[in-house]
């Protein structure tokens, strides 16, 4: 097992929140996922193959579902506290893995490189989710995949109307979360060609407004540079 951080220093650099936030994630989720998301993670992550990136790996919620035939397994998280959590969990498993501090949007891997993207609740939490999609795009190997499950936009007039509500509040306390963002339609717009794309709910105690979920792929068609 190999690591790219620092353990004893890792959660330096977040603050009083985003650490609380770190602490409370795994048992704020931990409903959600013996309701159904741990079953979604394992069989899209089944997918997974060759050289695999994940994007904002969190507390490392995903690393048991990964396949043991991956060639590389590269863990990338840019908050310290997350990435401590993440460091911790992977030191008590047998899987090997590289723990990175980067961030979505300035991925550390040539063009082409990569077999597989995976994000993960991931793509609602950045700035320029068209920056983030351009940047999977460049680093994946043609006919490379982008692996997602993520919570979206409701397709319900009047949820969506509180998504747009409680954006604001919802973004503050879950660390940049924004729970209206329309990602599918960001994830078409960016060229990869969508395929597989299921619509199904997050249960399990979560609050409506995250409960709407996309789960698929994405494959990268051919070799332009972008």
């Amino acid at each position: 097992m190999t690591s790219g951080t620092a353990p004893a220093a890792a959660g330096q650099g977040s603050d009083l929140w985003a650490r609380a936030f770190a602490a409370l994630y795994d048992p704020l989720l931990w409903r959600g996922e013996r309701a159904g998301m741990g079953a979604r993670r394992r069989q899209l992550l089944g997918r997974a193959r060759g050289r695999t990136v994940e994007l904002g790996s969190g507390t490392g919620l995903n690393l048991q579902y990964y396949p043991d035939h991956l060639d590389e397994l590269i863990l990338t998280e840019p908050e310290a506290a997350m990435r401590a959590r993440l460091d911790r969990r992977l030191r008590g498993t047998p899987r090997r893995a590289k723990v990175l501090d980067a961030s979505a949007d300035q991925l550390p891997f040539t063009e082409g490189s990569v077999d597989t993207v995976v994000s993960t609740l991931v793509l609602c939490t950045v700035d320029s989710p068209d920056a983030v999609l351009r940047e999977i795009k460049r680093v994946l190997r043609p006919d490379g995949r982008l692996l997602f499950v993520e919570h979206v936009r409701s397709q319900s007039p009047r949820l969506a109307r509180w998504q747009d509500r409680l954006e604001g509040p919802w973004r503050r306390f879950a660390e940049g979360c924004r729970c209206n963002r329309a990602t599918l339609e960001l994830i078409r717009a960016s060229g990869l060609e969508l395929d597989d794309v299921q619509e199904a709910t997050w249960r399990g105690m979560m609050v409506p407004i995250v409960r709407p979920l996309i789960i698929g792929a994405a494959t990268k068609t051919d070799g332009r540079r972008t």
